[in-house]
C-alpha cells in the first residue's frame, strides 16, 4: 500500500487545466458509477465528518472512499483522507492525503459550473470566503480563461482579501476590488461565488440585490437559501445530495449539472435567468483524481506499508 502525502501530490505539478479536464471526465462517468450520497455526522456543533464512497465504472478497477472533516479551530479547518482499492481484488492500494485533491477538484467544479451556466455577457465576479477553496476557484478560472480580463470583487474579512490580491498579483487577466458591504458585492456581480464554510443565516437577505441574469455558486451550500425560492433555475451536481434541502420541492426548475453537460437539459436559456448552482462535491471527483495520482506514483520511491493480511480461511 502506498502512503501519499500532501507534498508528494503537490510535487507532481498537476496544472489547473488538467484538473479541469479530470472534472469533465468524472462527470461523464457519473451515470455508470456507483455513487451513493455522502454520509454526514456531526460530533459537536457545526463540526462534521463526511464519508464519501464511489466505485468507478468498468473498465476501471477502482473503489475509493474519502473521509473529510471540518473542525472549528483546526488549521486548516477542512481536512481528510482517501483510501483507494482495487475493486476486483479488494486490495488496498493507497492512503492519500485528500487536502490537495479536495481543494483543486472543488475549484475546478465551480469553474465548470460557471462556464456552463453564467450569462453570455458576464464580466464581474464576486467572491466571499477567501480561503484555499476560493484560491483554487480563482486559479482555475484565470488559468482556463487566460485571454479574458476578469473583474473580481472581494468581500473584506480580516486581511484575507489583501492576501488574496497578493496571491494573484502575477496574473494580468484579473482586476480586484475589495468591498466592505455584502449588498454591494451581490448587486454588482454577474457571478457570485461563496466559499465560506460556516454561516449563521443569510449572506444577503435583500432579494432585490440579485440582478437579472446572475449566477450564484455557493460552494459549501450555505448562506443563499432565500435564492432557492425565487431564482428561475437550480442545478446541483447530484440530486441525492440536495433532495433534503428545506426548499427542494419549491425550486422553480431543477436539474443536475451533468444533464446540462450531456445536452439532456438546456441549462441557461437566456441572459435574464437567475440561476443557482449547488456543487456539493462528489466522491467520483475524488476517486478519479486519486486513481490518476496513484497511477503516477505507484512505481515511485514513496512510502509503502504492508498490511500483513491473514490468509487462513479459518483463524479462530
Amino acid at each position: 500500500m502506498k502512503i501519499l502525502n500532501h507534498k508528494q501530490i503537490e510535487a507532481l505539478g498537476i496544472s489547473p487545466k488538467t484538473c479541469f479536464e479530470w472534472i469533465k471526465e468524472s462527470f461523464s462517468l457519473k451515470e455508470k458509477a456507483q455513487l451513493p450520497a455522502k454520509i454526514s455526522l456531526h460530533p459537536q456543533g457545526n463540526d462534521f465528518f463526511n464519508s464519501m464512497p464511489c466505485v468507478l465504472p468498468s473498465p476501471s478497477d477502482y473503489f475509493g472512499i474519502k473521509v473529510v472533516h471540518r473542525i472549528k479551530g483546526a488549521t486548516p479547518a477542512l481536512g481528510g483522507d482517501i483510501l483507494l482499492y482495487n475493486s476486483r481484488t479488494g486490495e488496498l492500494l493507497a492512503l492519500l492525503d485528500s487536502d490537495w485533491i479536495t481543494t483543486m477538484r472543488t475549484g475546478a467544479v465551480a469553474v465548470l459550473a460557471i462556464q456552463t451556466l453564467r450569462q453570455s455577457q458576464a464580466k464581474v465576479y464576486g467572491f466571499v470566503g477567501l480561503g484555499n477553496t476560493a484560491r483554487s476557484t480563482m486559479l482555475s478560472l484565470l488559468e482556463n480563461e487566460p485571454d479574458v480580463r476578469h473583474k473580481v470583487l472581494l468581500f473584506r474579512y480580516k486581511n484575507q482579501a489583501e492576501l488574496f490580491v497578493e496571491r494573484f498579483s502575477a496574473y494580468d487577466n484579473v482586476e480586484f476590488t475589495i468591498v466592505d458591504d455584502m449588498k454591494t458585492l451581490v448587486s454588482e456581480s454577474d457571478v457570485i461565488v461563496s466559499c465560506v464554510t460556516e454561516v449563521d443565516g443569510l449572506l444577503c437577505e435583500d432579494d432585490t440585490c440579485f440582478k437579472e441574469g446572475c449566477l450564484v455558486v455557493p460552494v459549501h451550500t450555505r448562506g443563499f437559501q432565500n435564492c432557492d425560492l425565487f431564482f428561475d433555475k437550480v442545478f446541483a451536481d447530484d440530486t441525492d445530495h440536495v433532495r433534503d434541502f428545506r426548499y427542494f420541492n419549491r425550486f422553480k426548475k431543477y436539474a443536475e449539472l451533468q444533464d446540462v453537460l450531456s445536452g439532456k437539459n438546456a441549462g441557461r436559456e437566456n441572459d435574464s435567468e437567475r440561476i443557482l448552482s449547488y456543487n456539493i462535491g462528489l466522491a467520483i471527483h475524488d476517486v478519479v483524481f486519486a486513481s490518476k495520482i496513484y497511477e503516477s506514483l505507484k512505481d515511485s520511491d514513496t512510502a509503502d506499508f504492508e498490511m500483513q493480511r491473514n490468509t487462513d480461511k479459518f483463524w479462530i
